[in-house]
């Protein structure tokens, strides 16, 4: 436990496996609460890349609404999303439309985008009765385990996201971009460093290059950032996979990874990535009224597949636009 007389006037509950944890005593007043923690709240999180806040008892969206906009230093609305949301209100989504018996394997929202969250929060307004969980795992962590070869090759190249929208599967353009105007969408892949084609079917296929490694913009750290093994056809169940290259062909997955050089990624690193994610990972159950803020640079996020009725509102604050996407010197990257 960290005691008031530390570094921040809250305690934070410490174990290992678990993410850090904060009881509030909120008193039926979480927004008064959360007003009053604000600094703090937002410390902890500098500290330790993410808190999970138990006691609020948020039950309502737009309460919820209103406790992330105090929060945030600003929220953001969702762009390429690579699948769809319910909007509640601005910068308030849903969680993403994903089957509930299947995971989101870990990580960092937005992370293919020029512009993405630096802060992730997520409120419980309700528990599924098994699984769920939202769990975490640092990114300067998951870096430090990787092979020195694989981490190299990824500094040197980045990596390549290849996205297929269509009205099928997924988010469609309209949905990822905002709108339904083809010039609105070029106009922005264009800003945006984004290769993109127009497919005969009235589909759109896109290309971007990013960096897999980008330094915290607070702490200075060095973190594995990407979405490269989450978007990659190898984390796809076999079975799923399957039906969708023998349906879109292999060229037409809905979406795909690659090395920076446009070299497929192998299965074998794609589990390997996937297996530091789980050496990595902590985990506490969802319960009602439950408040997560996470740090989105300094740690990556995942959700588990499960049961039952699980209502997560989202919001995506403090945007970040980094100056410079160029990779990495090879000498900084360990």
């Amino acid at each position: 436990m960290l005691s008031s007389s530390r570094a921040f006037p809250l305690n934070v509950d410490l174990q290992p496996g678990k993410p850090p944890i904060l009881r509030a005593e909120a008193a039926g007043d979480p927004l008064n609460w959360v007003v009053k923690h604000r600094e703090a709240l937002r410390a902890v999180v500098i500290e330790y890349g993410s808190v999970l806040v138990r006691g609020l008892g948020l039950r309502k969206a737009d309460e919820t609404s209103t406790v992330f906009r105090r929060l945030a230093n600003g929220l953001m609305n969702e762009r390429e999303a690579f699948a769809s949301r319910r909007i509640y209100s601005p910068g308030v989504y849903s969680s993403s439309a994903w089957p509930a018996n299947q995971q989101m394997c870990m990580h960092h929202e937005l992370s293919y985008s020029m512009e993405f969250p630096g802060l992730m929060l997520f409120a419980c307004l309700s528990a599924p009765t098994s699984g769920g969980v939202t769990g975490v795992a640092d990114a300067s962590t998951v870096l430090n385990a990787l092979p020195d070869e694989v981490v190299k090759r990824f500094v040197l190249e980045g990596w390549i996201l290849t996205r297929n929208y269509n009205d099928e599967i997924g988010a469609s353009y309209a949905q990822a971009f905002g709108t339904e105007d083809r010039n609105a969408v070029e106009r922005y892949c264009r800003a945006n460093a984004i290769e993109f084609e127009w497919q005969p079917d009235g589909g759109l296929r896109t290309r971007q290059r990013r960096r897999a490694i980008i330094r915290h913009p607070v702490t200075g750290q060095l973190c594995w950032f990407n979405q490269i093994a989450f978007l990659n056809e190898w984390t796809l169940a076999p079975e799923i996979r399957e039906y969708l290259v023998d349906v879109y062909g292999e060229g037409g997955l809905p979406f795909n990874t690659r090395f920076g050089s446009g070299a497929p990624i192998g299965e074998d690193i794609v589990q390997l990535l996937n297996q530091v994610y789980e050496a990595n990972t902590r985990r506490e159950p969802w319960q009602i009224g439950d408040l997560m803020l996470v740090d989105n640079i300094r740690t990556a996020h995942s959700r588990e597949a499960f049961e039952g009725p699980r209502e997560i509102l989202v919001g995506l604050a403090d945007a970040v636009r980094p100056a410079d996407w160029s990779p990495p010197q090879l000498r900084t990257a360990r």
